[in-house]
């Protein structure tokens, strides 16, 4: 993997999530499902491992996790709220 295939998946990544988030606000769990699929799939090519960055290339990918990490963040702070409920009616039975 090259670093410009490194940035491109990681951007494409940064994209997903804010859509997953905005699909997440909107209660649109079909798409949030199908767009956690993409980044999923996406995703696994860090399995194999990345090569490592230098310079303006490095500080991109870093801009770009902190990105991820916002995102995944507001994901949770509407997913998490929406399965509190559930997971205690759940235990209740």
């Amino acid at each position: 993997m090259t670093s410009n295939e490194v940035l491109s998946m990681y951007e494409n990544l940064a994209g997903l999530t804010a859509k997953m988030s905005l699909a997440a606000q909107a209660g649109d769990w079909n798409t949030l499902d199908r767009l956690e699929n993409q980044c999923a799939d996406q995703a696994a090519a860090t399995l194999t491992g990345v090569p490592a960055l230098s310079g303006a290339p490095r500080l991109r990918k870093i801009d770009l996790l902190k990105q991820i990490m916002a995102n995944d963040r507001a994901i949770r702070d509407v997913t998490e709220t929406w399965m509190s409920p559930v997971e205690q009616a759940i235990a209740a039975h």
